[in-house]
């Protein structure tokens, strides 16, 4: 959608999202619209979708979404994501229509303004984007206590905007960096971490970098928005997530092949499965484009306790999407053994 933007779009954008000042603004506004009780904000069990890009989340998200038993960040609230409330009362003065048109990414998936998105990000961003962004990678995050209150808070808010009633979901993959803080706010959260046969993500990362790096090199305000919304995950702004033994490639040009990709897929799902394994539900990908009632049947359990709750949504999963089957021993060590263990620890 951001092709669409007129100048006069992108100056509102470049006020609202690229100010840190409006941004605070504009949550403290919407703090005066909307009473949240603390306790109960707490109380709140969200669902988080997270991990690397390219790993399946916009497709769970979705799936997930259209049940309309959540409430979600939409493109409708771009780009006063952090009042969503005075986002919804602009609204109703201004509905924006439009038909789906395929995002950005090239991949099919087709996105209009009732499409839900990773916009929660700009909340950490503003709050304590200093603590977890460098120039060149981001870092694992500690969140203040105080910062957490502020959030639950926020996504208090995010479900009162919908009407109230319906459990928060968001995909943010920055999320693999705080899992322990948003298990900290919400103790009775489900984060689910969808993965993928590593040679086709890889390859599919690889292609995603390759595509953003001309995008931006086209279009500076591209490469700016992004930042605006905390997505470094490709293109001529890429951070990496700095889990342990992960590190930026000291040469651009590492990031051509798949070497690189494929260390860096290794590192960050081995420090998901050692340092969050028992909190997580992982999501096989794969089995889920070739098996989607059964696999959503299994998710609409862990997170109501109840199967079947998505069957209705398994037929809009793409079958097509799913890896080609490989034969064992065909990739590194580290990056082999580490998949081999997701598959034993999925859901």
């Amino acid at each position: 959608m951001l092709h669409d933007y007129s100048l006069l779009d992108r100056f509102v954008h470049r006020i609202a999202l690229g100010t840190p000042y409006v941004r605070r603004l504009s949550f403290d506004l919407d703090g005066m619209l909307t009473k949240i009780d603390a306790a109960s904000a707490h109380a709140a069990q969200p669902v988080y979708v997270t991990g690397l890009a390219r790993s399946g989340t916009t497709m769970l998200l979705n799936a997930l979404h259209r049940s309309a038993r959540f409430a979600s960040l939409t493109y409708r609230d771009m780009p006063f994501v952090l009042a969503p409330n005075l986002a919804q009362r602009l609204m109703r003065v201004s509905r924006r229509e439009g038909a789906a048109k395929q995002r950005a990414h090239g991949d099919r998936l087709e996105v209009d303004f009732d499409s839900p998105e990773a916009f929660e990000e700009v909340f950490w961003l503003t709050f304590c984007g200093g603590d977890y962004i460098e120039r060149d990678r981001l870092l694992p995050h500690t969140v203040q206590a105080t910062v957490l209150d502020d959030y639950c808070t926020y996504v208090a808010r995010i479900v009162a905007s919908r009407g109230g009633g319906e459990r928060y979901l968001a995909k943010n993959n920055n999320n693999v960096l705080r899992i322990e803080a948003l298990k900290q706010a919400f103790p009775r959260s489900v984060v689910l971490v969808p993965f993928r046969e590593p040679a086709a993500h890889v390859a599919s990362l690889r292609r995603q970098h390759e595509r953003f790096l001309q995008w931006h090199a086209e279009d500076r305000f591209a490469r700016t928005y992004m930042g605006w919304l905390g997505h470094h995950e490709f293109g001529a702004d890429f951070r990496p997530f700095a889990v342990p033994g992960a590190a930026p490639p000291r040469d651009p040009e590492a990031l051509r092949a798949p070497d690189y990709w494929l260390d860096y897929w290794a590192k960050v799902y081995r420090y998901i499965l050692d340092r969050h394994g028992q909190t997580v539900s992982l999501i096989d990908f794969d089995q889920l484009c070739r098996e989607p009632d059964e696999v959503l049947s299994r998710v609409s359990e862990r997170i109501f306790g109840v199967p079947d709750l998505f069957d209705a949504y398994a037929r809009e999963v793409d079958a097509g999407a799913a890896s080609q089957q490989r034969s064992p021993g065909t990739l590194p060590p580290l990056v082999e053994e580490t998949y081999q263990c997701l598959i034993e620890y999925a859901l």
